[in-house]
């Protein structure tokens, strides 16, 4: 005998109603393409959970991977024994034995199955009997056991798990729309793009890259954070957009307290003519309110207005310390703080206008042949596609 299934609880996907089928075949769609490399695993979709068989396959790596799926509330190790109350009674004893540093336990048997001939109250006696008869050193505690085991009887078979690993929660990605993500390569962005994505979000990603002012480590660094994001949910396209000539020339021509919101307009513009072109249906940035010039409400007031699409901000009420906590929780922070400058910080004004105006931002806007310089822009722009098993790619490799 051996733990020879994992089970899978859903979360708040549970509660979808009519529209429950189409989160659960999502969410079996996303643990397929994260358990790929264990070909002898199958997978099982049920109403209220999902079962993977892992057919001699080690646990470990799988549960690991499925423990930062979105819409996976929790995860169990179990052994799946026929609808037979001696078999049952075995795996129950199996599981306890197999359990490290533990006294005392609690039995809680759910019947699902109201065929089985034994109630869930007085079935919990009969295995908690059976486990003190054939055991030494074990008490039962029902308030605090240092081990719960739950048994699950369903129509097809039981189920006896020992521990409920925390999943991810959220909803599954895919299941809300697909958005472009403002990836700048700082601490922000990646945590606004994984939080999207706990909403069921898939997330492209554009990146604004600036040679030679900006390095190949910098547009390095870009696609590993993309890559760590997969890591959540599916592949993640990268849009690396050469901005070096429109910069230079907002450098140049802006006055200079208006430079940050002329460049930050013009960045939601390409980006929406990018989401235009991928049906993607919003933007997501990593401003939060008030930690920058650039992101005071009146500021973002001027630069959402050339756009028609909803701009997503998942971080506008956190402070500074709260995302650097998620961004260490899923490992971004490191990689977010390689010593790389992105094209934000480049030309940054000494004092930027915090309350920019409309109408100024517009007519200095006018001076420029937008739609040239927007042409100029996408007839460069190249594509990366990276997922959660992508090859770390050459940062001496010019993509351009």
């Amino acid at each position: 005998m051996h733990y020879d299934h994992i089970v899978i609880r859903y979360g708040e996907l549970a509660l979808k109603g009519k529209n429950r089928k189409i989160f659960i075949h999502q969410l079996h769609e996303n643990v397929r393409d994260k358990l790929h490399a264990y070909p002898n695993v199958k997978i099982k979709n049920a109403r209220d959970r999902m079962t993977i068989m892992l057919n001699g396959e080690d646990p470990s790596p799988i549960i690991e991977k499925c423990k930062v799926i979105f819409g996976i509330q929790s995860l169990s190790l179990a052994i799946r024994v026929d609808n037979d109350v001696e078999l049952i009674k075995e795996a129950a004893l199996f599981a306890l034995n197999k359990a490290l540093h533990v006294k005392t336990f609690k039995i809680t048997t759910k019947r699902a199955n109201k065929e089985f001939p034994i109630g869930s109250q007085e079935f919990n006696h009969v295995v908690g009997t059976h486990l003190l008869t054939n055991t030494t050193d074990y008490t039962v505690d029902v308030h605090k056991p240092d081990l719960e085991l739950h048994i699950d009887i369903r129509k097809d078979a039981t189920y006896i798990t020992s521990q409920k690993i925390k999943g991810a929660g959220g909803l599954p990605v895919g299941t809300a729309g697909k958005s472009l993500l403002l990836l700048s390569g700082g601490i922000d962005s990646p945590v606004a793009g994984y939080l999207a994505m706990n909403r069921g979000v898939q997330i492209e990603a554009v990146h604004f890259h600036s040679p030679p002012y900006t390095s190949e480590a910098a547009k390095q660094k870009v696609l590993d954070l993309a890559k760590e994001l997969t890591k959540y949910g599916k592949k993640v396209k990268v849009h690396i957009v050469p901005f070096t000539a429109l910069q230079s020339k907002i450098h140049r021509e802006i006055p200079y307290g208006y430079s940050m919101t002329v460049m930050r307009r013009m960045m939601l513009r390409i980006s929406e003519r990018i989401a235009d072109n991928e049906g993607i249906l919003s933007l997501i940035t990593g401003e939060s309110l008030g930690q920058v010039a650039s992101q005071t409400m009146q500021s973002m007031h001027a630069i959402n207005d050339v756009t028609r699409y909803p701009v997503l901000r998942p971080l506008i009420a956190m402070d500074k310390e709260s995302i650097i906590s998620i961004a260490e929780k899923i490992d971004t922070y490191n990689i977010s703080i390689r010593p790389y400058d992105d094209c934000c910080t480049l030309f940054v004004p000494k004092a930027p206008k915090t309350k920019p105006k409309r109408d100024k931002v517009v007519y200095f806007e006018e001076q420029m042949d937008i739609e040239k310089e927007m042409q100029d822009i996408f007839d460069g722009i190249k594509v990366v596609t990276v997922s959660h098993n992508t090859k770390a790619i050459d940062p001496m490799d010019d993509l351009f």
